[in-house]
C-alpha cells in the first residue's frame, strides 16, 4: 500500500482527502539546527503538524527524527508526495525515490501558468495580466463576463494613509486562537532544544497569533470576513503604530500551511460582496492579493528556475549588519525601522508595506546581497516559504532580477513613510532633511542609491524622473560621502 507522506505545510484535508492509506509526517530537527527561525514560526510549524498528527490517530505515523532520509528510507512499499514548495524538497523527494503528485493549495495550475508564459511571446509576465485571467477562469467577481463594480483594479481606492491623528483603525481585533497541551509541549521542546542542544532561533515566541488546525484557519477567516474585510481597503498601505494588524486579514500564515485552500478564501470575500457586507474595492483588493499575487509568485518561482535566487543584477554584496538580522529594534534610532524589528521580534509578522517600504527598501538602499536579504525574510516570517520569499524579495524587494517582475525599484525616501505612517512623528530624524544630525536614513539613503545605480537605471522610463531629480540635488557630494560612511552602520 502506498503511504503519503506530508511535508509541515501540506496540512489541510486537500493534500490527504484522496488518499486512504497510511500517512506519514517527518518531524525533522536538523531544519530547525542548520538555521535560525524565528521562535514564533519554528513554534507555529510545530504545533501544526503535532494537531495534525493527533486528527489522524493510527492512521498516520509522526516521527521525530533527525532527518527526513533516515524515516522515509524505512517505509515499507511504495512512497508519494505532493509537489513540494520548494526547489530544495523536490530533489530530496526525488533522490529518496518518492512519487511526486501535482501541487496543490493553489487556483491556477503549473501546466495553465506555463501555457500562458508561452503564448506572451517577448511580453513580461505581468501579474494584473495574470490576475485578470485567473478572475476569468474561476469566475471570481464577476458579472455576465465583465468585472464586478466596472473595473478589474481598485488599487487607487485602497491606497489611502492613515486617518489623521488616528492611533487605531478602530477595527475590531483579530480571531486569536487558545493554546493547548500540544502548545506547551511544543514550548518545552524549544526550550530544551535550544538549552541543551544548541538551536538557535531569533525572536521572541508566545502567546500564539495564528491558527495552527483546519479549525483555528476557518475561524480566522471567517471572524476576518464579517468584522475586518469591510474596513480592508482603503488603508491596506497605511501604517499605525498602536494598530499593527489594521484591518488585515492574517491569513496568509494558515493558507501557507496548507489548511486553507486559496479558492474558498476567495469564496467567502466574494460571498461578502456579493451580501452588501463589504464594498467592492476592499473585496477586489484582498482578492487581488490571494488569487493573483499569492497565485503569480508560486508560478514565478518555478518558471524562472533554482539560479533565480542568485540573481543580483544590482550587485548588491554588503552584508547584512547583525542588529538587523537579530531584530535588535534598540539599535537604530530610525523610528520607523526600530519599530517594525521590534514587531517582527514580538510576533514573526509585519504586513506588507513595512516588509516591502521599511525593511526591504533599507536593505535595498544599503545594498546588501539579495541572497542574504531572501534567507532573512523566509526565516523570520511566520508565513516565510522560499517559494513566496525568492520571488517576492529577488525579484520584487530588491530588484535582483533587474526588472523581470516589477517594473522598478521599489524604494523611497522619508516623505512616503511620513505619508503612509505615523513612524516620523516621534523620530529624532527629519524626513525633510538628507544631511546630517538630523538627516533621515532614508531619505539620504533613496538619492544615495540612485546615484550608485544611475546608469544601470538610465533606461527604465519609470525612474527618469527621480534620476533626473539627483541633478537638482546641491547638496548631492555631501549626501553621498555621509552615507558612504555610515555604511551598515545603524542610523
Amino acid at each position: 500500500m502506498t503511504t503519503r507522506w506530508l511535508f509541515g505545510d501540506q496540512l489541510g484535508p486537500h493534500f490527504t482527502d484522496d488518499h486512504r492509506g497510511p500517512l506519514l509526517l517527518v518531524e525533522s530537527r536538523a531544519v530547525f539546527r542548520r538555521r535560525r527561525f524565528h521562535r514564533a514560526k519554528a513554534h507555529l510549524v510545530l504545533s501544526a503538524m503535532r494537531h495534525r498528527a493527533a486528527e489522524f490517530g493510527d492512521r498516520m505515523t509522526y516521527v521525530r527524527a533527525e532527518t527526513y532520509g533516515e524515516v522515509v528510507r524505512e517505509v515499507e512499499g511504495d512512497v508519494e508526495v505532493v509537489h513540494p514548495t520548494s526547489y530544495a524538497a523536490l530533489g530530496l523527494v526525488e533522490r529518496l525515490g518518492a512519487g511526486v503528485l501535482p501541487p496543490r493549495g493553489f487556483a491556477t495550475a503549473r501546466d495553465d501558468f506555463e501555457r500562458w508564459a508561452g503564448g506572451r511571446g517577448a511580453k513580461r509576465l505581468l501579474m494584473e495580466d495574470f490576475y485578470r485571467r485567473a478572475r476569468l477562469a474561476h469566475g471570481v467577481l464577476l458579472d455576465d463576463g465583465e468585472p464586478a463594480g466596472g473595473r478589474w483594479n481598485f488599487d487607487h481606492d485602497n491606497r489611502e494613509p492613515p486617518p489623521k491623528g488616528a492611533v487605531s483603525l478602530g477595527v475590531s481585533d483579530p480571531w486569536w486562537p487558545t493554546e493547548d497541551d500540544v502548545d506547551a509541549e511544543v514550548r518545552d521542546d524549544l526550550d530544551r532544544w535550544e538549552r541543551d542542544e544548541g538551536i538557535e532561533t531569533i525572536g521572541r515566541d508566545g502567546p500564539r497569533r495564528f491558527p495552527a488546525t483546519r479549525r483555528e484557519a476557518l475561524a480566522a477567516l471567517d471572524h476576518f470576513v464579517e468584522h475586518r474585510l469591510p474596513h480592508f481597503g482603503a488603508h491596506e498601505d497605511a501604517i499605525l503604530e498602536g494598530d499593527p494588524w489594521m484591518a488585515h486579514s492574517l491569513v496568509s500564515a494558515p493558507l501557507n500551511l496548507g489548511l486553507l485552500d486559496p479558492l474558498e478564501v476567495v469564496e467567502r470575500a466574494e460571498e461578502a460582496y456579493r451580501s452588501g457586507a463589504a464594498p467592492i474595492a476592499g473585496v477586489e483588493g484582498f482578492v487581488r492579493q490571494v488569487l493573483g499575487w499569492r497565485d503569480y509568485v508560486w508560478h514565478l518561482y518555478w518558471h524562472q528556475g533554482d539560479d533565480y535566487r542568485r540573481e543580483n543584477a544590482l550587485r548588491a554584496t554588503e552584508r547584512m549588519p547583525q542588529w538587523f538580522a537579530d531584530l535588535d529594534g534598540a539599535a537604530t534610532d530610525a523610528r520607523c525601522l526600530s519599530h517594525t524589528l521590534d514587531q517582527v521580534a514580538e510576533h514573526g509578522w509585519v504586513h506588507h508595506i513595512p516588509r516591502l517600504m521599511l525593511l526591504g527598501s533599507y536593505a535595498l538602499q544599503r545594498g546588501w546581497a539579495p541572497t542574504q536579504v531572501t534567507d532573512w525574510f523566509h526565516r523570520a516570517f511566520v508565513d516565510g516559504y522560499d517559494w513566496v520569499m525568492v520571488p517576492n524579495v529577488v525579484g520584487m524587494s530588491q530588484h535582483a532580477d533587474g526588472g523581470v517582475m516589477a517594473t522598478k525599484p521599489y524604494t523611497s525616501g522619508g516623505a512616503y513613510i511620513n505619508k503612509m505612517s505615523d513612524h516620523c512623528g516621534s523620530c529624532r530624524f527629519d524626513p525633510k532633511v538628507r544631511v546630517g544630525e538630523d538627516a533621515c536614513p532614508f531619505s539620504a539613503g533613496y538619492w544615495w542609491f540612485l546615484d550608485r545605480h544611475r546608469e544601470q537605471l538610465a533606461g527604465n522610463h519609470r525612474m527618469s524622473r527621480a534620476l533626473t531629480g539627483l541633478d537638482r540635488l546641491s547638496d548631492l557630494a555631501e549626501v553621498v560621502a555621509q552615507e558612504d560612511a555610515r555604511g551598515n552602520r545603524a542610523p
